[in-house]
């Protein structure tokens, strides 16, 4: 980004319409909730359903995997465009990197993902039909990359640096990674895995006497896309207002300079680092492996369970595998840190990996049996659980151990392959399963699957993660940053003080500097709610005085309830 790109952005961001609406200097329940859950829940719900279900649309509705039609075509493209999702990561990235505004330098980009993301969405399911194949290929090829190269990537860059750069509390970081990564877990969950299959799966897979009737389901996928459309813009901009960049801000406020850093020299920095290596092999295996599951969901419920051979029936048991998969979930959005805490954050995702390795086998023991696969999905679930919720705080603790290390921060360099692994491992996974599949020989109008494709979809649902997770078990016994995490921040404080009185500045305490931005936060909210008040007795003609005068008696009566509850819990002693 080029200075007056970046000075006319900073000027368009100090305007009040595009503020947070978070006030806070610590990260309060509606941050948490609205910023880190509901907001990325939504945002996500689109990327999930096509995680789930679009090599499907690809395979069964427009019918790529058709040697006849397209060729190699369903296996080159996705692979092909993880070389563009990466390089769009890395620009993202590095224009994150360049921007300072009011409101951070990520979260802007959230901003502006919006219409790139509801345009390439709408695009992705307005393949002409009745053409010849050249244009279809070529109109699909342009819509995936717009999506997973553009604008899926300057959301979910900035989306995923958020969780490093909200706050350097650790506990504070540890809840907002948790919830983070639920959301995600929760879109893929509830949206892709249950909800979709029980209500839509026939609906956009119309059956006709076993056979897929493409023109309804067509038009029908075209009905969805506007849903998603509205749902993901909705959820992005409840993620950019309720979200706040505090580490960023810490600079602008204790006036530090920050140098442009070349690109290159966070390349080195972060290469040059074993805990960054791991980490990202650590992602790049979980993603891949849960991405070649996801995309091979669909086809695994509709062709190899007994008793299966209708849209409806697969359906169901999708929704049955998700619904089940998903308790382990759920529960462990609860569990996840109470273990971290007890164990650490890399015991508790080794240890976990290895009994996801041994629980997920049992599904080997008859892979046409719903119950079965079913108690190896939730035995694979329940290892998972510290992987799910805790990872991105151990990315946070190295990406700071770098900073103590290096004097400078590589978000930019890291998220942006980050972001590259979230985003490119869809369509390497959806490429290897494509090519696996014509392969064996897959045919969507047949009424049952040879040999060779079972096999191809054992190797994918079940398979694929129990690999990966046993690499990533051995991964683990190396990555032991957390015993660097005090001396980091204490580095890192040392740094800005240094910084601020090299500049002249004045050196507040970070702990006295919260206090003090949590005062004047305070007092900004309660003046805003004084003058709130004020207009809605001039408009109802009330007297404000009374009903400033009732507020501060409930505020009062519920301090004396809170007392007393703090006076019970003590056995009776005033606290």
């Amino acid at each position: 980004m080029t200075t007056s790109t970046a000075s006319n952005a900073s000027g368009f961001f100090n305007n009040p319409l595009v503020r947070t609406r978070i006030t806070s200097a610590n990260v309060k329940p509606p941050e948490m909730l609205l910023g880190y859950f509901v907001g990325p829940f939504c945002a996500f719900i689109s990327n999930a359903i096509f995680g789930s279900y679009l090599n499907r649309y690809y395979s069964d509705v427009l019918g790529w995997t058709n040697t006849a039609r397209f060729g190699m075509f369903s296996t080159i493209l996705p692979m092909a465009s993880v070389i563009l999702v990466v390089l769009g990561n890395l620009v993202i990235g590095r224009f994150i990197d360049n921007t300072r505004t009011s409101q951070g330098k990520a979260r802007p980009y959230m901003l502006m993902s919006v219409p790139f993301v509801v345009v390439a969405i709408a695009l992705l399911f307005m393949t002409p039909t009745g053409v010849g194949s050249g244009l279809q290929m070529l109109w699909i090829a342009i819509s995936y990359n717009l999506y997973y190269a553009i604008a899926y990537p300057l959301f979910y860059t900035a989306h995923s640096s958020m969780v490093g750069l909200s706050t350097r509390n650790s506990n504070q970081r540890g809840l907002l990674a948790t919830l983070s990564n639920a959301s995600g877990v929760a879109a893929i969950g509830i949206g892709a895995s249950i909800l979709v299959p029980i209500l839509l799966q026939s609906y956009l897979f119309v059956n006709n006497d076993g056979t897929i009737d493409t023109a309804a389901s067509y038009a029908h996928w075209r009905v969805v896309m506007i849903v998603l459309c509205v749902l993901t813009a909705a959820g992005i901009l409840c993620e950019y207002y309720f979200t706040r960049e505090r580490i960023t801000e810490e600079n602008i406020k204790l006036n530090i300079v920050e140098e442009k850093l070349p690109m290159a020299q966070q390349v080195k920095a972060c290469m040059g680092n074993g805990y960054w290596w791991i980490i990202i092999l650590y992602f790049l295996l979980f993603q891949l492996s849960g991405m070649i599951k996801n995309g091979s969901m669909s086809y695994y419920t509709r062709w190899m369970f007994d008793g299966i051979s209708t849209e409806a029936s697969a359906g169901a048991a999708m929704s049955t595998l998700g619904l089940i998969g998903g308790i382990p979930t759920a529960v462990g959005m609860l569990l996840a840190w109470p273990i971290a805490n007890r164990f650490g954050k890399r015991n508790a995702v080794m240890v976990g990996m290895v009994f996801a390795v041994l629980g997920g086998a049992v599904s080997l023991i008859d892979v046409h049996s719903l119950v079965m696969v079913c108690i190896g999905v939730v035995l694979k679930g329940i290892g998972s659980i510290p992987a799910m919720y805790v990872t991105l705080a151990l990315l946070s603790d190295v990406l700071d151990h770098l900073e103590a290390k290096n004097g400078f921060r590589s978000d930019g360099f890291t998220m942006s392959v980050y972001g590259a692994i979230m985003v490119g491992m869809t369509g390497l996974g959806n490429g290897l399963i494509n090519a696996l599949l014509t392969s064996a020989g897959y045919d969507p109008s047949a009424t049952a699957q040879n040999g060779a494709v079972q096999t191809v979809l054992v190797l994918c649902y079940i398979g694929a993660e129990l690999i990966c997770y046993a690499v990533i078990a051995v991964l683990m016994v190396f990555l032991n940053v957390e015993k660097h995490v005090k001396d980091d921040q204490a580095t890192i404080l040392e740094h800005q003080k240094a910084a601020v009185l090299a500049a002249g500045g004045e050196w507040i305490e970070p702990a006295e500097r919260l206090r003090r931005e949590q005062e004047q936060a305070d007092l900004v909210a309660e003046q805003a709610r004084k003058d709130e008040l004020k207009a809605r007795c001039v408009k109802k003609g009330l007297d404000y005085e009374a009903e400033e005068a009732k507020y501060q008696s409930r505020l009062a009566q519920k301090a004396r309830r809170a007392e007393a509850r703090k006076v019970r819990r003590s056995g009776g002693r005033p606290q």
